[in-house]
């Protein structure tokens, strides 16, 4: 069976669909497909949507997943109850928090409320001082005592995080241990190995997360993997990270944090293999959903990233690519609210999904919105296996309208306004408000709704240029395929960065690199398939915050030019991120981070697209209105459109996961990639 192992397969949960990619690379052809998602069993949907397309499971050679359980968990506050065992004398922390204000002008702000109460934090005798020596043996009474309760309590989670752990894990480990043996089954986090890094809040703060998710994901997995296994599947089972890269199913659940944000980063990862193919190194990706409105950024040719991230107002230590959602999405339903039209967050999901799906809902969505101005085929919806009712869109339309006074038409086309609206805000979000010139970068479009709304964003934003890729729908899962086997390594590094010892640089990195390199082995990686990448977070001397460089091709003693070109890549970033920097004042050095990434293929976009049956003639012409009013607009099915075609707008473009809309003035060919390339107008 080995030799006829050959399919690779991602799947992608969306709010509303979950999406599947399976490449053949015999035939070098993609296959798409979308089944609702449940939102009580989310494996049933990814088996669901699997079975559209996957006759035959044993010849599955690689097998990707974008998971949402345990954002789901932390979203809707459905983690498991977690005791937290921190040092004696400063349990608080995790309560205390920091006492900035994260948003200064709102009067009613309020610190994030954490996820577990103050009596579910257990202080455990034992203290090291900030460079990990003992100074008071740790208190194994305690020790008893804490897994007394959390037996007797029936505690599932554990959080275990003491000061200065990121320098000696000692008492951690050995308070896991005692945990381990006197409450077996609990799930236990330890802080040194969620985030070895400083910052003892936010180190606590991310173990606790960690924590709080780590059963939902465990669970999920061995559910799925056994799953997959009794459908006859023999492929690894590898999970999406928040990073950007994937682990194996078996490192999610014992990292479960790192899958937090899985599921939105895999448009990011297609991002950057589209830029690679295109040559466009700067590119704005837009996913839109069903139930969501992801934006991400990717500049030279990389995805924006951060070392860390806040979750609504939490922080959580782990790299993670920079990304800015907000409920929009083709579900987001339309009410009155103090007088006026509102869109979204809110959305009708997939049960009972827009009105137009005829499953029960009422309330006007962003999708009959779409379908009443004629935008949407009702006829050709998911590729002509959701017939829509146009009659039961227009009546939500007319319930909501008569109270705003407003006709459907009118009400329809103010929908789209506003919802374009938030749009473009959360897109200035990730670029205006840090100084990026969007004008400067393409917009790459995808998710179902993605391709209909992403001309007029651009032209909101003054974009030139909207990409459409191949099956848009699944681009998120496309994504998946085209990631690398990540994992990303940290520790602390305080120096004065004039003192730098090449040496002992090196030596810490190699001996990183070391467990990096084993790690990926682990995961199936060849070692010619591995590659390491040395960064360090640096900072002017007496600053709080830190930024992360590359270095140079790594380090070797002696090589001090190496220091002056680290120097003035940081100089160079800060002042790309502040406006401006200061090269006389003394830098610091705070962690050494190091990521190691393992090549296990990539199915790149090759220039050779051709469809199967090829014509550039509108199938039909229907009435589409706009802003400016209807307009006869002719609709193509983008599956027989060939390298070169040109389509001048109005103009419709069908696809079974998207539909594509060109407004009048817009214009848009197809490359030799098979990627639609759209000539936004300027308003």
């Amino acid at each position: 069976m080995e030799e006829n192992l050959k399919l690779r397969v991602a799947t992608d949960i969306g709010g509303t669909f979950t999406d599947v990619v399976v490449y053949d690379p015999g035939l070098r052809k993609y296959t798409t497909a979308k089944a609702p998602s449940r939102s009580d069993d989310l494996a049933s949907g990814v088996m669901d949507a699997l079975g559209l397309v996957v006759e035959d499971p044993p010849v599955v050679e690689s097998f990707v997943h974008g998971s949402t359980v345990g954002l789901n968990a932390f979203l809707q506050r459905r983690g498991e109850r977690v005791i937290l065992m921190a040092t004696a004398g400063a349990s608080d922390t995790y309560h205390i928090a920091r006492g900035n204000r994260l948003d200064m002008y709102n009067i009613r702000y309020r610190k994030p409320t954490p996820l577990l109460p103050r009596r579910d934090i257990i202080p455990i005798g034992g203290r090291l001082d900030c460079d990990g020596n003992e100074l008071t043996p740790l208190d194994h009474a305690d020790l008893r005592r804490a897994a007394q309760r959390i037996r007797s309590e029936d505690v599932r989670s554990v959080a275990i995080a003491f000061l200065f752990s990121y320098q000696n894990p000692a008492h951690e480990l050995a308070a896991a241990e005692v945990i381990a043996k006197l409450a077996p089954g609990v799930s236990i986090s330890l802080s040194h190995q969620v985030a070895t890094e400083w910052r003892e809040y936010e180190r606590t703060a991310s173990t606790v997360m960690d924590a709080y998710i780590a059963p939902s994901v465990s669970r999920y997995m061995a559910d799925l993997s056994t799953r997959l296994g009794n459908r006859g599947m023999a492929a690894p089972l590898r999970v999406m990270q928040s990073n950007g890269g994937v682990i194996s199913a078996q490192a999610a659940s014992e990292r479960p944090l790192q899958t937090l944000l899985s599921g939105p980063v895999g448009g990011a990862a297609g991002g950057v293999a589209l830029a690679e193919v295109l040559d466009r190194p700067n590119l704005i990706c837009i996913d839109l959903g069903g139930t969501s409105f992801d934006v991400s950024l990717i500049t030279a040719g990389q995805a924006d990233s951060s070392p860390s991230a806040l979750l609504e107002g939490l922080p959580v230590l782990m790299p993670v690519v920079d990304i800015h959602t907000i409920g929009a999405g083709g579900g987001s339903l339309a009410y009155l609210e103090a007088g006026g039209l509102r869109v979204g967050p809110e959305s009708a999901g997939a049960h009972p999904g827009p009105a137009c799906y005829g499953r029960g809902g009422t309330q006007p969505t962003v999708t009959d919105a779409n379908l009443f101005l004629g935008r949407i085929d009702p006829e050709y919806f998911l590729g002509g296996n959701l017939t829509l009712d146009t009659e039961a869109a227009e009546a939500a339309l007319r319930d909501l309208g008569d109270k705003l006074e407003l006709n459907e038409e009118r009400l329809a086309l103010g929908i789209i306004e506003v919802i374009n609206a938030k749009m473009s805000q959360a897109i200035r979000t990730l670029t205006v408000e840090r100084g990026i010139e969007p004008r400067e970068f393409s917009l790459v479009a995808f998710g179902g709704a993605g391709p209909m709304h992403a001309v007029a964003l651009a032209q909101e934003l003054g974009i030139a240029e909207v990409i459409v890729p191949p099956d848009p729908g699944g681009f998120s899962a496309w994504g998946m395929l085209q990631s690398a086997v990540r994992q990303d390594f940290s520790e602390a590094f305080f120096r004065d960065f004039a003192d730098l010892d090449t040496g002992d640089l090196q030596v810490r990195f190699d001996r990183i690199g070391d467990r990096a390199v084993s790690s990926l082995l682990e995961e199936g990686v060849t070692a010619d398939g591995i590659s390491l990448i040395q960064r360090l977070d640096m900072r002017y001397q007496g600053q709080e915050h830190t930024l992360t460089v590359t270095l140079p091709n790594g380090v070797s003693p002696g090589e001090t030019d190496r220091f002056a070109t680290l120097r003035q890549r940081f100089e160079d970033t800060y002042s790309a991120r502040y406006g401006h920097s200061n090269p006389q004042a003394s830098l610091e050095t705070v962690n050494l981070r190091l990521t190691a990434l393992g090549d296990v293929g990539r199915p790149l976009l090759q220039p050779d697209y051709q469809p199967q049956q090829a014509s550039n003639d509108p199938s039909k012409t229907t009435p589409v209105l706009f802003t400016t009013g209807s307009h006869p607009t002719a609709r193509f099915n983008r599956e027989t459109l060939t390298p070169g075609c040109s389509i001048q707008g109005p103009a419709i473009v069908e696809e079974a996961t998207a539909t594509t809309v060109i407004p009048p003035g817009g214009s848009a060919t197809v490359d030799q990639y098979g990627c639609l390339t759209i000539a936004a107008p300027p308003l």
